[in-house]
């Protein structure tokens, strides 16, 4: 009998871990397929919405975001940060220790510059780290979720540890281009979203 539990367990494990690479692949894909014209209409559709959900919710003024990745065709984030600076709220961002697998959190500004690390990250040049205590709500990077609101990101796991350290409180936003699967295969430590915003609109999941 333990044997027999082990064994469902470990092959349990392996399925998701292959379900989990099959639809990374898979969107990657579809976002590499993508022209440089209608990835623009997307990210102005994405933009759009979540402004407007900025607007209609202004508790949020300490908001997190993810800068694009312009290599993995990443939702651009940058017009969105500038009308949310222009607006007066505080803006931040994270940079990410590739080598001991962490991130830092630092305020960003309208006048901070910004350099792409080698894996083509933007990363905002002499910004300070601040609190993580601060951040109401968090724009999270996602190849797509699924009707519960778990996400499939890259595997790396920098946003899941990044999100175990914050208040369960704040308020946690996936952006994404593409409708949700079904399910996603999920471990007990995955965190949520509460809402993912995509081109045709805003799906709840709280």
């Amino acid at each position: 009998m333990v044997i027999l539990i082990r064994w469902i367990t470990v092959t349990l494990y392996w399925y998701r871990m292959h379900e989990k690479d099959r639809l990374r692949a898979h969107y990657k894909q579809k976002r590499r397929a993508f022209d440089t014209s209608h990835k623009a209409k997307l990210d102005a559709q994405v933009a759009a919405k979540v402004l407007a959900y900025c607007r209609a919710h202004q508790r949020f003024q300490h908001i997190h975001f993810f800068l694009p990745i312009a290599k993995l065709s990443e939702i651009d984030t940058f017009p969105i940060v500038r009308e949310l600076l222009a607006a007066g709220n505080h803006v931040y961002t994270s940079i990410t220790d590739h080598v001991n697998g962490g991130m830092k959190t630092v305020e960003i500004f309208s006048n901070t510059q910004y350099v792409n690390d080698q894996w083509g990250i933007p990363v905002p040049i002499e910004a300070e780290e601040v609190d993580e205590k601060c951040i109401e709500i968090v724009f999270i990077p996602l190849l797509v979720c699924d009707l519960k609101g778990n996400r499939i990101g890259y595997g790396k796991g920098f946003y899941d540890q990044f999100l175990s350290r914050l208040s369960p409180e704040v308020f946690k936003v996936g952006l994404s281009y593409f409708v949700p699967e079904i399910s996603i295969p999920a471990e007990p430590h995955d965190i949520s979203l509460d809402i993912c915003i995509l081109p045709s609109g805003i799906i709840e999941f709280n």
